[in-house]
């Protein structure tokens, strides 16, 4: 009997809580947004690395990607299905090594993985589901700054992120730039691209015309009857994007899915290439929600460091550290030249920044799977503003 898909894969309170801890804030007072919607009651997952110094000078603030979570690090096992996202990058002798340094990953706000978002109970007891509205980077970076304080750090040592990660690491240089020492920002951009929109829309589109996404209202369908097809199809274009032409074609070629018989021509899954997309959809509709993928896409296409501050050099002007900016020699979907354009404006707002590109065929995921020269860029940072 084939296996029926869950109708979200979001972890819900009653779940085994595995490495994370628990933060609700704005139970007193509601949450402001962008948009100028309040939540009340919102919870923050996070995980932590290490020992917090007893001046709390060694915290290192690490962002998760799109489809991320707080579980940066560690093993798989109950609660986590699969090993830390940058397990390689963050632990003992490690890159961002916790011998030294207190690490820090929270799932953002609009997450499904512990944090508040659409899978969420509302205040009536419900999934927020439609309900839950548009937020953006900057309503993320708020979030994070209130379990800063809660820790206790009054200054991130450095904020460390690739991709929608680097968005977030960003925007602390813009709102927060008393409370961050130092940004890593990695694979991302200073705002976003009409082409980045355009993937993004793309995605969205297909999750809203799966008719089992139900405007939003799934959350009570049966086991298999979730909105699985078009929440595979939005991460099947990501996926594509993700990877870059040479690695597709060397990897796959022209080359033939196994055929069911017969010498004719099929309509679906002709090629490799088909089934390994199939594969990607399949697997984030296992572990992630239909309506956060899509409240985390709208954020990322509204991301804009200098939305309602002038310019970029303006948005960037009281940042008093070091950055460093991070590319990738083949990244289709956030091309290197943005992570120059991103060194050249922390360096003509007055501050110190340095450009590095990882050599990889692999495109934008290079940032996930090319850690042994990733890793030496990170740790060389941290030794040096340490």
């Amino acid at each position: 009997m084939e296996e029926r898909l869950p109708v979200t894969g979001a972890w819900r309170p009653g779940d085994h809580a595995g490495r994370r801890q628990f933060l609700t804030i704005a139970a007193d007072r509601p949450f402001a947004l962008d948009s100028g919607e309040l939540l009340a009651d919102v919870t923050v997952a996070y995980e932590t690395w290490g020992t917090l110094a007893e001046d709390a000078s060694n915290a290192v603030l690490v962002c998760h990607a799109w489809t991320g979570d707080s579980h940066a690090a560690g093993r798989a096992g109950p609660g986590h299905p699969t090993e830390g996202w940058w397990d390689a990058m963050i632990g003992p002798g490690r890159p961002i090594d916790t011998d030294r340094w207190f690490v820090v990953c929270a799932n953002v706000l609009g997450g499904c993985q512990g944090s508040t978002g659409p899978a969420s109970d509302g205040p009536d007891g419900r999934p927020y589901g439609s309900r839950f509205p548009v937020i953006t980077i900057r309503d993320m970076v708020r979030v994070q700054a209130r379990l800063q304080a809660h820790l206790g750090v009054e200054r991130w040592a450095s904020v460390v992120g690739g991709s929608m990660g680097g968005m977030q690491v960003l925007e602390w240089a813009a709102t927060y730039p008393r409370r961050v020492a130092s940004i890593v920002p990695i694979a991302t951009c200073l705002h976003s691209t009409a082409q980045q929109i355009a993937w993004g829309m793309i995605g969205r589109r297909a999750v809203r015309l799966d008719p089992r996404w139900n405007n939003g209202e799934y959350y009570d369908a049966a086991p298999g009857e979730g909105p699985h097809e078009g929440l595979a199809v939005a991460r099947q274009v990501a996926q594509v994007t993700f990877r870059s032409d040479n690695v597709f074609s060397e990897r796959f070629g022209r080359g033939l899915a196994e055929r069911s018989g017969g010498d004719g021509f099929g309509l679906w899954e002709e090629f490799q290439v088909e089934t390994y997309l199939r594969y990607h959809g399949e697997k984030l509709a296992r572990r992630f929600d239909a309506n956060s993928y899509l409240v985390i896409s709208k954020a990322m296409d509204l991301h804009d460091v200098s939305r309602g501050r002038s310019t970029v050099e303006q948005a960037l002007r009281g940042f008093d550290g070091a950055c460093l900016a991070v590319g990738v020699s083949s990244d289709m979907l956030y091309p290197a030249y943005q992570q120059r354009q991103i060194a050249e404006a922390f360096t003509a707002s007055g501050n110190e920044a340095n450009y590095l590109e990882i050599d990889s065929p692999h495109g934008h995921d290079a940032f996930l799977m090319e850690l042994d020269q990733l890793g030496p860029m990170v740790s060389g940072f941290l030794d040096r503003i340490g």
